[in-house]
């Protein structure tokens, strides 16, 4: 018997998994026999001719350039906010009513208001982004706050770490899952809001173009620019995210 490794069983599971994806796409696309339903070949070869006319790096980068700030931004606004209420109970208590109407109020809505109040900017566009996601992050932080360990917080305070100290090695070790974990789901999250703020204002992007194809029914182009920005996403999260939640769980385990 061959001792295969978790690690290669875990890729040759996904092969499999999107073998089997494709083989069903490319069935369901030669039994429709339309172009509402494009085979994987002919969004392949869209892909390239996309990718060798220039528009979609183009546009991707621009969309990636967005989520990028967006993201640093309500993350860094985020674990400050969450923390602050983990930590103050009062403070907590006063403003969980707006912690419920933030996560409430539906993302397009955020987004028309944001360039009604600011107009069709860049900054208007970040904002909206930034308003829809912040909630989540403050969520998720907050609770592990309420959960960081007393007694090393009572240690650190007896040794006199002061409170740059304490945050940098006691509490946000402490923290680490819970912003790995916001992370990971807020990738997932607000490239799909930057699209639709890129569709609702904005002349460049990928939201903008997939509103293009929208007009002139080019699923095959729509699909392409899907496919290169879900590939992409994959990449940020096996090549960035991963090894850090993977280094988050040893520093619970040690």
């Amino acid at each position: 018997m061959f001792n295969i490794k978790p690690s290669q069983r875990s890729g040759f599971n996904l092969v499999l998994s999107l073998g089997l994806l494709l083989v069903i796409w490319q069935l369901s696309a030669s039994y429709v026999n339309s172009s509402v339903l494009p085979s994987p070949t002919a969004v392949l070869l869209q892909l390239i001719l996309s990718i060798k006319s220039g528009d979609l790096p183009y546009h991707l980068g621009i969309t990636l350039s967005r989520l990028i700030v967006s993201f640093l931004l309500a993350m860094l606004f985020g674990i400050a906010i969450g923390l602050l209420l983990g930590r103050h109970k009062k403070t907590d208590d006063f403003f969980d009513s707006w912690l419920i109407i933030l996560l409430n109020i539906p993302a397009l809505v955020t987004i028309v208001m944001c360039y009604v109040w600011f107009g069709l900017v860049e900054s208007a566009a970040i904002l909206a982004v930034v308003v829809n996601k912040l909630p989540n992050v403050i969520v998720t932080i907050r609770e592990g706050a309420k959960n960081l360990d007393e007694e090393l917080l009572q240690m650190a305070k007896t040794y006199r770490f002061g409170r740059f100290k304490t945050l940098q090695h006691v509490v946000l070790p402490q923290l680490y899952p819970y912003i790995m974990a916001s992370a990971r789901t807020g990738l997932a999250l607000i490239w799909k809001i930057v699209l639709v703020v890129e569709l609702l204002g904005r002349s460049n992007g990928m939201g903008y173009q997939i509103h293009l194809f929208f007009q002139l029914f080019d699923i095959t182009s729509i699909l392409a620019y899907t496919v290169s920005f879900i590939v992409l996403i994959q990449l940020i999260e096996i090549s960035i995210l991963k090894p850090l939640d993977k280094r988050s769980r040893q520093w619970k385990v040690n």
